[in-house]
């Protein structure tokens, strides 16, 4: 089950899906920081993880499915793991407990049921002395910090509204189970959004949002269950809070049907068959849309002040797994502390700017190119 040519050592950070886009990524990103990273992976990708453990001095460890994961990071006890193999909701509890007591755990949720999970965690971690970051990714982290940004020094807002604007280049391929399922279960939750500081059930694709960039680039955006919706309530304690991202349906169509969709797919059998079928489906070679991803955020007080600010990211993959990797390094030097945690809250929003991003304050949609 497991490469045990070399002795675990405490200090280790292991790659939980390491063959995948963001997995190789993130391992590159620490490999350059000086870091040796571990690749888990299933026992068929063996020999391409030995490849890449050759390479960057580093050892596989193989171990199919989450509970003889779970096992063997609970027997070799690594300082820090990172989950890349999605299905958060059901994965991310097992492993970070796995890591505990003492080690550090974090993860790409993006979702409003994952990652409340994570955070609910937050006690048992305390005691464990151990650290859980959940979506540390482009959408939290990009927005929440701008979010940050905005807030500080300040009273709390009386609201906030977050844009998570991703530009990802797409390689040929089949959709895949983790994206299908992100993509139906968008549909079957529907809309979400904070009112008198109560989270609120939301039309799918409402608060439709068409903005100019700094960069000059237009964008289009709607209301989605994401995880940025949380995370930029709990980083600004605001009653009011909208977030919208470019993944969510923004054509009148699709808005219009969406509600009898997502009933639709609330249905067991219906929504197993549609993720047979979506995760199958073939994908194309696609360049980014835009030359930026952008988190935006609004955030207005109750005497009438309003405060905008952006952040610039290149390719929204790209900057994921430079967050996920700077989070991963912080963890492995101890910087962090007990609890469960988004990333800026944790760490600060200048993070963001760590992992490769470029804030942009007080700057409107439409004001005018920003280099």
């Amino acid at each position: 089950m497991t490469d045990t040519t070399r002795s675990a050592r405490s200090e280790e950070i292991w790659i939980l899906g390491a063959s995948g886009r963001i997995g190789s990524a993130v391992t590159a990103d620490l490999a350059a920081r000086g870091l040796t990273p571990v690749l888990v992976g299933r026992a068929a990708d063996g020999d391409r993880l030995r490849r890449t453990t050759a390479d960057i001095g580093s050892r596989t460890v193989l171990a199919n499915g989450i509970d003889d994961i779970a096992t063997e990071i609970a027997r070799q006890r690594p300082a820090v793991v990172f989950n890349g193999i999605g299905n958060y909701v059901e994965t991310a509890p097992v492993i970070a407990r796995a890591c505990m007591p003492g080690g550090h755990y974090l993860d790409l949720a993006a979702d409003l049921t994952a990652v409340p999970r994570l955070l609910d965690l937050d006690g048992e971690a305390q005691q464990a002395g151990s650290t859980l970051v959940t979506g540390s990714g482009f959408g939290v982290l990009a927005t929440e910090a701008v979010v940050i940004k905005l807030c500080e020094d300040r009273p709390t807002p009386a609201a906030v509204r977050v844009d998570a604007l991703a530009s990802v280049s797409l390689s040929a391929g089949v959709v895949g189970a983790a994206f299908a399922a992100s993509m139906i279960d968008m549909f079957a939750t529907g809309g979400r959004r904070y009112t008198d500081g109560r989270m609120v059930t939301a039309r799918l694709g409402a608060d439709l949002q068409n903005l100019t960039l700094p960069d000059g680039e237009q964008a289009t955006s709607a209301g989605a269950p994401t995880a940025e919706l949380l995370a930029a309530h709990r980083a600004s304690g605001a009653p009011s809070v909208t977030a919208t991202t470019g993944v969510a349906p923004t054509s009148r169509a699709v808005r219009a049907v969406a509600p009898l969709v997502g009933t639709l797919l609330s249905i067991g059998p219906l929504r197993r068959l549609a993720l047979s079928r979506v995760s199958r489906a073939t994908m194309k070679d696609s360049p980014a849309p835009r030359r930026h991803s952008w988190g935006h955020a609004v955030v207005t007080w109750a005497d009438g002040t309003r405060r905008e600010g952006w952040l610039r990211a290149e390719d929204g993959m790209a900057y994921t797994a430079s967050v996920a990797a700077s989070v991963a390094a912080h963890l492995a030097r101890g910087d962090g502390r007990p609890g469960a945690y988004t990333p800026g809250v944790l760490f600060g929003a200048d993070l963001a700017e760590e992992a490769g991003g470029r804030f942009l304050l007080d700057i409107a949609a439409g004001s005018g190119p920003a280099v």
